[in-house]
């Protein structure tokens, strides 16, 4: 019986089943900021359920692990909603707004190529622009 249920246990974004969690850090700086959230569709758009510390200075962070994927959220500053000012991707939001985009990699190591792959292209467009 239990064969039956992990053979039909279908994962439909092709991602293997023994997939970690992964830490991600939540980072803002706003120096009169008294509450800072995150919500997104990591923790179905509740704020309170991932506030972020104060660190000193006007700077907030938060840790926490997701599991591989692409989510959207914001940062709710003081009841604010807002994208977050240190995302690479934002995406229109159904509110007029935009959501940020958080993409989480199997790994930090595979977070990092990932970046590291993108950037000559970026680069080569810059110059290509500046030459025209």
């Amino acid at each position: 019986m239990k064969r039956t249920a992990m053979k039909h246990n279908h994962n439909h974004d092709n991602v293997p089943n023994d997939l970690q969690l992964v830490p991600v850090r939540f980072e803002f700086t706003h120096p009169t900021a008294t509450t800072v959230c995150v919500a997104g569709t990591f923790n179905h758009w509740q704020p309170e359920a991932k506030t972020l510390h104060p660190a000193g200075g006007g700077r907030w962070q938060k840790e926490t692990a997701l599991m591989p994927g692409t989510y959207e959220y914001c940062l709710v500053v003081d009841g604010q909603w807002m994208p977050d000012p240190l995302a690479k991707e934002t995406v229109p939001n159904p509110f007029g707004g935009r959501n940020s985009v958080l993409k989480v990699a199997n790994s930090p190591q595979a977070a990092h190529l990932a970046e590291a792959e993108t950037l000559p292209l970026k680069n080569a467009t810059k110059q290509k622009a500046q030459q025209i």
